[in-house]
């Protein structure tokens, strides 16, 4: 398509602009040819009309999509020009904070001016053996790709550094070097790499300085080459120097420095061996004070001299060298301080005994007079005569500066060459990678010789730059067979002629230095002459006659002629070297030995100051006779040889190119001045790439990326099988014009700009399909919300039709009620009125009658009165006249009465004198008898009635209850008792009288007692007031205390857990470093192994020349005793002359020293190891018994008794066997020995004694150990005492504060003697339970006697038990009490966590001692046993000899009686019988010839472990300590050996991890230690070894596990290494997910899955493969757990540091790509079981990246979700992946700058490591658990397919 018809509507061109160089705008309407105005909106909101060139109707550049902003390469761009480039790089720059950008070829590097963390050996790692476009722009990578070529191409290869002061170059030059030295390394032990690196700072010193736009700027160029051998390893490296710009020693500009040395010097001028030099501060000398800036900000000059001398020492500058450089240095900056005085216009003199010149020459070691003479003259020669002169004082100024300078440029030409001398390597050079670091294009107001030759060395360099892009481009096209069509590209050749040609500048210049009148003004006529209007590039400016212009390939530049002779001449006079050559300082004559230079016979000018020289190189050596006569060579020819010399080396190897570009003259970090930068991209060649580029076909695609791209613009019937042609007929059908494209063999190759457009027609196409999703879901929103709508208008209506109803039926109900209202309501009105009017008249009515009513009843009232009045008369008088009738009738009936009762009187005392008397008498008695008994009865029923009434009132009054009793008794006895009566009635009135006074007495006392009780009652209330005072204060307090108490335990409990938590997390993080360490030691100690094989072999190869037809047996199974041999207790007795000889091809022994080492570390850290294990369990235990509540406890010191008696009674047991032993010994060499073996002096007696006398000494020390544990029993039970409660107090305050009811006054006074006696009865109760507890204190110290003697009976009887028997069962005895001691002691202190852990803690530590007492007695006792077992062996020998030479009837008659020394019966089931000689057979069949893969299939696991343990254990049978030795020695050195033969196998390797460690358990197992048997069968205890501790060598076993760890370790990454990067970030998983951007020249791995790439599957298949594997061997799970942790560690750790280094990779897309992945990784973890491996924690990091891509990255909330998620990540890590974020599809917003800060603002505080990428080679440390095994040893069959039939089963 047309280019025109991309100006459309909304597309966004550039244009130019005076401040910003280019400024972005966007089209308000499409442009249509013939436009000559566009409308164009700004982006800071104005409107402008932009007019086309009328001439060239060049239309403002295209902008490309957002899409292509910031990508790595510059080539990459659809647009390729110079505002694009700017933006690109600015938006790296600035937003990105990335320094690097890819342009083609050439890698441009701006200055950040900051420290970036980017240089670390981390990177360094990352980027080695990666592909230049498979990471992130990096000058390692350009590094990289050098190291590559050179090693792939074997072609010398070359960095060409370039850019303007201040841009970098230096430490470009300086971080490739480092990267060559850190991933070659050094093919020698001279540290070569490190030499490379140490020149950097010597050479700073010397040659660089500070100038106004860099504060170490290189004033030289210097290109380094450094060599490699066959191998590619640094053997060595050379250096050349360029223009060294010696005029900085005479003069500096202001806010400029001379060179570093000279600051530095003054700056150590304190230092003792300094003095001699006689410095001081800068400001006092010439050549220091004149840019009036001697400091550097942050810059220590004298550390920078230490680090300078350091340097030279590393170099091979002796010491001597190094003062003599600094007296030179030093007699420079004297040198500087020697003053003229003019005596006249022609002459000048220097003050007698000058001091600088005095100190100069005394440092020189010149004469004094002899060099004042010659800085103030000089000589003339002619043909005939040579005069001497005296000059003026200006031409003696200039004098004394050149000397100074040619002394400088001397001095350091001296310093290169020994330095190279240093770097000089003897091994022959197989190749070389030379480093350029030089000074690039410069143009000034005022630009002079310096400028004319450097912008003359980068036209050259910009030649030789544009050739080699022109052939990489042709090279390109060839390789995919497209039609080469010429491409114009710059050529600059014009320019150099008009330089270096035949009457070029520079040879003008050479002929005008030889002319004797030769002068700038003649010069410059010449050129006028010469090459005005003869050469396009030659220009002559309008107002000048002095200077010359050149159209450089950057720019114009306009040279001053002044000062161009007198530069490149650069005399000096020929006396002063004369004088200094003739020093008595040695070194200074060595500066001018090779001094070549002829003196100029012509006169000094009198230029001046001559401002810049240049260093020579290699110049021609001549006949000395010559050297008056012949003219000296320029510096123009010198520095026109050396460059040619230069491009002859640069074209001979392959370049590699680096632009640094200085962003701003202020040197502001990450600030981007466009002007600046735009000048620098067109003087470096950066814009003639990009030129170059968009002539051909810039842009290039693969079919596969083309397809994945632009799948969206194809239909479905395009599609083909082929994509080849799918993408040909595609674009046919995009591009009509077909010279915009073109087919390459496996690549498309586009016009500038088609790319854009295609980019167009796809965000078109995805526009349009986005607007027709969006169409279709807002219709179906709309839809839903029309539904919606309907369905609530319908609700609503509903309801409010329903509402309307109600209102209506409301109302109806209303309008009845107020119907029904208004009826009642009338009705009550006129029921009210009727009401009323009735009432009224009621009223009326009722008033009246009663009115009526009244005056009747007052009427009938008056009448009824007088009638009761009438009645009480009549009455009266009736009852008057009726007693006066009544009182005289009564008298009359008395009187006669009494007259007839004195006749009948009579007539009864006749009567009863007579018989009948009696008898009626008696009939009458009866009768009455009757009466009287029923009058008694009826008394008697009065008699309880009055009882009653007594009772109920004699509570009350005594005395009247008495009085009714005698009133009863004198009523039921007769008439006659009545006086009786009558008395006591009296008597009992007495009695009251007296009661009654004693009532008066008791209520004058009651009276004193409430007045004593009011008063008691007053004091009690102010007690109790007094009292409550102080208990609200003691509760006040109480509760402050509480809460104080509350909050205190509060925080020491979050303290102790804190303190806790980091105590526990700490000791974890030591115990896995310790342990880190010690492996990272033995993986150290292997490879020093393995080099010292490597060595020995070479060695013998070099050594030993084998003979013609015979070959040297290998040595595979020769037993190496020095390496991995430890003697057993046995060892003491090796003196003994018995030991076989060794073989005689025996290995040189390794430096056991290190080893030893290694061993004491190890155990070392075993002990570590314990004691943080125990601190581990103490602290559970705290943090467990924390929670509980505390209740104090009386503490039992029962256990501890229990413990100390059992200590004393196994030490009594053990020197009662110890006795024994030795007793029986004694006996037995008494009896049996012969006379002469038992003799003093025999060496057996000897022997024997010996060892006697140390058994004795042992017992003596069990004996003081018995004694010493009786002292502290004895003492422990002193100090066991009642323990005293104390009462509590609150009984007393309770009671009186219960006394408050003023009407219980009285019970107060009680209860205040209740409180007594029940405070007594608590004393009581007190003095009872202390007591019982004494008496339960007594029982307990009766108990422990108890346990005590029981003890000592079961002792006793253990001892009766065999040896195997007493052990077990006094270990089973002990675990019985000791787990009855724990029970005991937890429910005891189970609510007070303190004194548990108090106990703990002191168990711990009795544990600790008895287990070290109980190692060392087992220790002795094995060595004792052993050591008796050996004497009975010898006296066994003895014996026999001695037999020999008795006769048999000398036998017969003295029986043998053999030496009774105790052994262990032995089962002889589950060993295996080898002889000797076979040893080396069982080796090669089981470990060096045997195949993994058949044993893993076909036989169980771990065979080779249970067969050689089988082994071992017969040879501990046979008690054969060189046999055990020796298959242990074998059988670990050929597993070493084959691990080495095959350790890159990964089923070799994990089989024999796995039988390692099988080894190893099966030696933990049937040790016979208790620790290990506690999952043992009763079999597999009788099966332990019994004559040999075999720890040392369980020891050695597992640092062989370790090393086989680490080397399975290797070979897993090994492996995962190639699949990951491309499983894990670069395939799709999920198709379609993430679109494929376009890239650049550097191209990268396509992330669409071809043919031979890796995916995800690829990895989930491996780790299937690898887990598989060791399943088969049957390696330990958890020791799979570790490997699998290790495995998915390497998976992340990789995958993360390649996310971080590869911003393509950084999209939302990708981020879910990964998380997909991850889940996958994680659901492969669930399938095997493996979750709780720690493996899923490892990639947290990982997973934490990939939810950081697909957040939302805007507003606040959103980095406060970062930062609380992200915190696996480091803050270096967060900033970088937000600023590697990239959007792949136009959806997507990049993130902004103020959201990183805020990121980085919150994240201050955070203390993390400021590393940037993981640790991928890290390793976690591994151990090995003990996993018993339930394999019975007598089960095992040996198959026959091993080839082990020389072994027998025993």
């Amino acid at each position: 398509m047309a280019a025109s018809e991309l100006y459309t509507k909304f597309a966004r061109v550039w244009i130019p602009d005076p401040e910003e160089v280019w400024k972005s705008a966007e089209l308000l309407k499409d442009y249509k040819p013939g436009d000559k105005v566009l409308l164009l909106h700004l982006e800071e909101g104005k409107d402008l009309e932009y007019h086309l060139d009328p001439n060239t109707k060049e239309l403002p550049h295209l902008r490309n999509p957002d899409i292509l902003v910031g990508e790595n390469d510059l080539t990459a761009l659809s647009y390729l020009h110079e505002p694009a480039v700017l933006h690109n790089l600015r938006v790296r720059f600035i937003d990105s904070k990335l320094i690097y950008t890819y342009c083609g070829i050439v890698l441009v590097a701006i200055n950040p001016y900051e420290q970036l963390p980017i240089y670390g050996e981390d990177i360094i790692n990352a980027y080695s053996g990666q592909n230049m476009g498979d990471m992130d722009p990096h000058i390692f990578a350009v590094a990289e790709e050098a190291y590559k070529q050179m090693a792939r191409d074997e072609r010398n290869q070359s960095i060409i550094v370039s850019g303007e002061s201040g841009a970098g170059k230096t430490v470009s030059a300086k971080y490739a070097m480092r990267y060559f030295a850190t991933v070659s390394g050094s093919a020698s032990e001279a540290n070569v790499e490190e030499k490379v690196l140490a020149s950097n700072p010597i050479m700073e010193s010397i040659g660089n300085a500070k100038t106004t736009r860099n504060d170490n700027s290189s004033r030289f160029g210097k290109y380094i080459e450094i060599g490699f051998d066959k191998r590619y390893r640094i053997i060595g490296a050379n250096m050349r120097t360029y223009l060294l710009e010696k005029s900085r020693v005479v003069f500096q500009a202001e806010e400029e420095r001379n060179y570093h040395i000279f600051y530095q010097l003054c700056a150590s001028a304190k230092l003792p061996e300094f003095k001699m030099l006689r410095l001081g501060n800068a400001d006092n000398f010439n050549y220091t004070k004149q840019g009036g800036s001697p400091v550097i900000e942050g810059v220590d000059d004298a550390k920078e001299m230490a680090h300078t001398r350091q340097a030279c020492t590393l170099l091979g500058i002796s010491e001597s060298h190094q003062m003599g450089i600094f007296r030179i240095l030093a007699g420079i900056l004297h040198l500087g301080n020697v003053g003229f005085t003019s005596r006249d216009a022609d002459s000048c003199t220097i003050p007698p005994k000058h001091e600088p010149l005095c100190i100069f020459c005394d440092l020189m070691g010149v004469d004094y007079e002899e060099m004042c003479h010659w800085l103030c003259h000089r000589k003339l020669a002619t043909a005939t005569e040579t005069y001497i002169k005296p000059i003026s004082k200006l031409q003696a100024t200039n004098a004394r500066d050149a000397l100074a300078k040619h002394i400088y440029a001397k001095l350091f030409n001296w310093i290169v060459d020994n330095v190279n001398q240093a770097l000089h390597s003897a091994v022959k050079q197989h190749s070389f990678i030379g480093v350029l670091d030089i000074y690039g294009f410069e143009t000034f107001e005022i630009n002079s010789f310096e400028q004319f030759c450097i912008n003359y060395a980068n036209e050259k360099l910009q030649q030789q730059f544009n050739m080699h892009v022109f052939k990489l481009e042709q090279e390109e096209y060839m390789k995919e067979q497209i039609p080469w069509t010429l491409i114009d590209f710059y050529d600059n050749q014009p320019c150099i002629n008009l330089i270096e040609s035949k009457l070029g500048i520079l040879d003008l210049l050479d002929e005008e230095c030889k002319m004797p009148k030769g002068t700038d003004d003649t010069w410059a006529q010449k050129l006028y002459n010469t090459h005005l209007n003869k050469c396009a590039l030659f220009e002559k400016p309008r107002l000048s006659n002095k200077a010359f212009i050149i159209q450089h390939f950057a720019d114009k530049v306009e040279y001053q002629c002044e000062g161009f002779l007198e530069k490149n001449k650069d005399t000096v006079f020929e006396e002063q070297i004369k004088v200094l050559k003739s020093s008595k300082f040695k070194m200074l004559p060595e500066l001018f030995q090779d001094d070549e230079k002829a003196i100029s016979p012509t006169s000094a000018t009198s230029s001046g100051r001559t401002p810049l020289t240049r260093t020579p190189a290699k110049p021609t050596k001549g006949r000395p006779g010559q050297m008056a006569k012949e003219h000296k060579k320029t510096v123009g020819h010198q520095f026109r040889n050396s460059l040619h010399l230069l491009m002859e080396t640069l074209n001979a190897t392959t370049p590699h190119y680096v632009r640094c570009i200085k962003p701003n003259d202020f040197k502001f970090p990450f600030t981007f001045d466009e002007k600046r930068a735009v000048q620098q991209l067109r003087a470096c060649g950066v814009l003639e790439t990009i030129r170059i580029s968009a002539a051909g076909f810039p842009s290039r695609w693969t079919y596969q990326e083309f397809f994945s791209r632009y799948r969206v613009l194809m239909k479905q019937k395009d599609v083909l099988s082929d994509r080849k042609q799918t993408c040909k007929n595609v674009l046919e059908k995009l591009i009509l014009d077909k010279d915009k494209y073109q087919f390459g063999k496996t690549k498309i190759f586009f016009r500038a700009g088609q790319v854009a457009y295609l980019e167009k027609l796809r965000a078109d196409k995805l526009r349009a399909a986005c607007i027709r999703i969006q169409k279709t879901i807002r219709g179906w929103l709309l839809r839903k919300k029309y539904l919606r709508m309907r369905k609530a208008a319908i609700t609503v209506q509903r309801y409010v039709r329903g509402y309307q109803a109600r209102c209506y039926a409301k109302f109806l109900r209303r309008t009845k009620a107020a119907t029904i209202i208004q009826k009642y309501w009338r009705m009550y009105v006129v029921r009210r009125r009727y009401k009323i009017r009735r009432a009224a008249t009621i009223v009326l009515q009722s008033y009246l009658r009663g009115f009526l009513a009244r005056n009747r009843y007052r009427k009938i009232l008056r009448e009824h009165k007088a009638v009761i009045i009438q009645k009480r008369v009549r009455g009266w008088l009736a009852r008057t006249h009726y007693k006066r009738s009544m009182h005289a009738i009564i008298y009359l009936q008395c009187c006669l009465r009494r007259m007839m009762a004195k006749r009948e009187l009579k007539k009864l005392k006749i009567e009863a004198r007579s018989v009948e008397r009696y008898k009626k008498l008696h009939i009458g008695m009866e009768n009455k008898i009757m009466q009287l008994q029923r009058k008694v009865d009826e008394q008697n029923k009065d008699y309880k009635c009055l009882v009653e009434k007594l009772t109920n009132l004699e509570g009350i009054y005594n005395s009247e209850t008495e009085k009714l009793r005698s009133d009863l008794e004198r009523l039921q006895l007769s008439e006659e008792e009545a006086k009786v009566a009558t008395g006591r009635v009296l008597s009992l009135q007495e009695e009251i009288a007296k009661l009654r006074k004693d009532l008066e007495q008791t209520r004058s006392e009651k009276k004193c007692i409430e007045e004593h009780a009011d008063r008691y009652k007053q004091e009690t209330e102010q007690l109790v007031s007094n009292l409550k005072e102080e208990n609200t204060l003691l509760k006040q307090e109480k509760e402050a205390l509480n809460h104080r108490i509350v909050q205190q335990a509060k925080e020491m409990t979050e303290t102790m857990e804190k303190k806790l938590v980091e105590e526990t997390k700490q000791l974890e993080l030591d115990l896995n470093d310790e342990r880190l360490r010690y492996q990272n030691l033995l993986n150290e100690f292997s490879r020093l192994e393995e080099r010292y094989d490597d060595l020995k072999e070479e060695m013998t190869l070099m050594v030993h020349v084998p003979k013609p037809g015979h070959k040297r047996t290998d040595s595979t199974h020769s037993s190496n005793e020095s390496e991995y041999t430890f003697s057993s207790e046995i060892a003491e007795m090796e003196d003994i002359p018995s030991r076989t000889e060794e073989p005689s091809e025996k290995k040189v022994p390794l430096d056991m020293s290190l080893f030893l080492k290694l061993q004491k570390r190890v155990t070392e850290l075993e002990q570590e190891k314990q004691v943080m294990q125990d601190e581990l369990d103490r602290k559970e235990e705290q943090v467990l018994r924390s929670k509980a509540k505390e209740e104090e406890r009386p503490q039992i010191r029962g256990a501890e008794l229990e413990y100390e008696s059992l200590k004393r009674q196994e030490l009594e047991s053990e020197n009662k066997k110890l006795k024994n032993e030795l007793n029986e010994l004694r006996k037995a060499l008494s009896e049996k020995s012969a006379p002469e073996v038992t003799a003093p002096g025999a060496p057996a007696y000897r022997v024997l004694m010996e060892q006697l006398t140390s058994v004795s000494e042992e017992l003596d020390v069990r004996k003081e150990e018995v004694l010493i544990l009786r002292s502290q029993l004895v003492s422990q039970k002193e100090a066991i005492q009642p323990k005293n409660t104390m009462t509590d107090s609150t009984i007393l305050l309770e009671d009186v504060q219960k006394m408050k009811d003023k009407g219980e006054i009285a019970q107060a006074y009680i209860g205040l003697k209740e409180t007594n006696r029940l405070l007594e009865s608590q004393l009581q109760s007190q003095k009872r339970s202390h007591e019982n507890e004494a008496e339960a204190l007594r029982g307990e110290i009766q108990s422990l006697k108890e346990e005590n003697n029981r003890q000592q009976q079961l002792l006793a009887q253990n001892l009766q038990l065999p040896p195997e028997a007493r052990i077990e069962a006094s270990l089973q005895h002990e675990i019985t009490r000791l787990t009855n001691e724990n029970l005991y002691f937890e429910e005891l202190y189970a609510d007070d966590p303190k004194k548990y852990q108090s106990y703990r803690i002191s168990l711990y530590k009795r544990m600790i001692d008895l287990m070290e007492q109980l190692e060392k007695q087992d220790k002795t006792v094995r060595k004792l046993k052993k050591q008796l077992k050996v004497f009975a062996k010898k006296i066994g020998e003895l014996e026999v000899g001695q037999m020999e030479n008795i006769s048999p009837g000398q036998i017969i008659d003295e029986p043998i009686r053999p030496v009774n020394i105790p052994r262990k019966e032995k089962d002889f089931q589950g060993m295996l019988e080898y002889k000797k000689e076979d040893e080396q057979k069982l080796v090669k069949n089981l470990i060096l010839e045997l195949k993994p893969r058949g044993v893993a299939v076909n036989l169980i696991p771990g065979l080779p472990a249970y067969i050689l343990f089988m082994c071992v254990r017969h040879a501990d049978y046979l008690n054969d300590d060189q046999k055990v030795r020796s298959l242990l020695t074998s059988t670990i050195n050929s597993i070493k050996k084959v691990l080495k033969k095959r350790g890159d196998d990964f089923e070799t390797v994990s089989f024999w991890l796995s039988n390692t460690c099988r080894f190893l358990h099966c030696l933990k197992q049937y040790s016979g230690e208790e620790g290990f048997m506690k999952h043992n069968t009763s079999r597999q205890n009788e099966h332990c070894l019994t004559n040999f501790d075999l720890a040392e060598y369980r020891q050695v076993l597992s640092d062989l596990a370790i090393q086989i760890y680490q080397q399975l370790v290797r070979v897993l990454e090994n492996i995962l290494q190639p699949m990951i990067v491309s499983g894990m970030l670069e395939h799709e998983t999920i198709q379609g997910v993430s679109g494929v951007k376009p890239t650049g020249l550097r191209k990268r791995t396509s992330s669409i899955a071809d043919e031979g790439t890796y995916t995800l599957d690829s990895i989930l298949r491996q780790l299937n493969s690898f887990h598989s594997v060791m399943c088969q061997h049957g390696m330990d799970p958890e020791l799979i757990k570790q490997v699998v942790k290790q495995m998915f560690y390497i998976i992340g750790a990789i995958t993360l540091n390649n996310l971080l280094l590869r911003k393509d990779m950084c999209s939302w897309s990708k981020g879910m790509q990964i998380r997909y992945n991850v889940s996958q990784l994680e659901e492969w973890l669930r399938d095997k079981n493996l979750m709780n491996s720690g493996a899923k924690e490892t990639l947290e990091p990982l997973i934490q990246a990939a939810q950081l891509l697909q957040v939302k990255k805007k507003t606040d909330d959103d980095a406060e979700a970062i930062c609380s998620m992200c915190n696996a990540l480091t803050t270096a890590q967060i900033v970088k992946v937000l600023n590697l974020y990239t959007p792949v599809n136009e959806f997507e917003e990049r993130v902004s700058v103020s959201f990183i800060r805020t990121i980085q603002m919150r994240l201050r505080d955070r203390k993390d490591s400021p590393q940037l990428l993981m640790d991928a080679k890290h390793i976690f440390p591994v151990t090995f658990p003990f996993n018993p095994s339930s394999l019975a040893l007598e089960t095992i069959q040996i198959p026959a397919s091993l080839g082990l039939g020389f072994i027998s089963r025993v």
